[in-house]
């Protein structure tokens, strides 16, 4: 399935108790040798009284994922085909929070990404003390970011043109920079107007993307914070565009877009 051309495998797992190790999402995840995806995303069995659906995210690299919001709407799309989810709204338990979805006539879904966290612990990021902006030193001097988790940590980037900014080089240097001890998501934005933005993400454990839900999400909240765009934005991805809605700080922000089903198969071990 793909989101925006963020793409993903599904795998049901709702009866499958064995573990899924690492090294096997990495060979599913090569693109030469496997299937390849951005990450892979897998339907477990509800957690005793947790919500109805719950779902897990795994990047390419084989680690785990704390959120994707664009895998999130492919799972609302997966669960309504599957005939599991007639429609309407309905919760789900992410890897590190419950989010809402509702599905469209279209076939477009919206989903609810919880309250955006500024706190440096939730990233977690390394500063005393929660601030709008932050100065972190790289190999080229300093750059200015924005920190935000939204069930997985994010730092963005207010910048002139993401045609021009260094995403293959500052993206993977800030993914891994001391300041972010589990890694970061690296977002490039560049804000058009109060309601439109175009953005590109470095994600963790991927590398860029066509397209980042949670990402988009970060960036609307950091720079809404700063009073450089409004409640109602459009992300431009290279992917496409997502509508992201915030009511500003302490409210849940939502996200609708498309989610793409592509083909499905087997994986099968090969013989040792």
């Amino acid at each position: 399935m793909h989101g925006l051309g963020n793409d993903f495998v599904v795998l049901d797992r709702r009866t499958d108790r064995s573990p899924l190790p690492a090294d096997l999402v990495r060979r599913i995840g090569d693109r030469r040798r496997g299937v390849g995806f951005d990450q892979l995303l897998t339907i477990e069995p509800p957690a005793p009284g947790g919500a109805p659906f719950r779902y897990g995210v795994w990047n390419a690299d084989g680690s785990i994922a704390g959120q994707c919001g664009n895998g999130a709407r492919c799972i609302v799309a997966w669960l309504h085909r599957d005939g599991s989810w007639p429609g309407g709204r309905v919760a789900l338990d992410a890897p590190d929070a419950r989010i809402e979805a509702e599905r469209d006539d279209d076939g477009k879904v919206r989903v609810q990404m919880g309250v955006p966290d500024f706190s440096p612990a939730a990233l977690p990021f390394l500063a005393h003390d929660e601030r709008a902006t932050y100065r972190l030193p790289v190999r080229e001097g300093e750059v200015e970011i924005g920190a935000v988790s939204m069930g997985n940590p994010h730092a963005v980037l207010d910048v002139a043109s993401v045609d021009a900014a260094p995403v293959a080089t500052l993206g993977p240097e800030l993914e891994h920079h001391p300041a972010f001890p589990e890694r970061c998501n690296i977002g490039f934005a560049q804000v058009l107007g109060p309601d439109s933005i175009r953005l590109r993400v470095h994600e963790r454990g991927a590398g860029e993307t066509l397209a980042c839900g949670s990402g988009a999400c970060a960036a609307v909240a950091v720079l809404a914070r700063r009073g450089r765009v409004g409640p109602r934005v459009a992300v431009s991805l290279p992917g496409g565009t997502l509508q992201i809605d915030w009511a500003g700080p302490g409210h849940p922000i939502w996200m609708q877009g498309p989610a793409e089903f592509v083909y499905e198969g087997h994986w099968q071990e090969p013989d040792s």
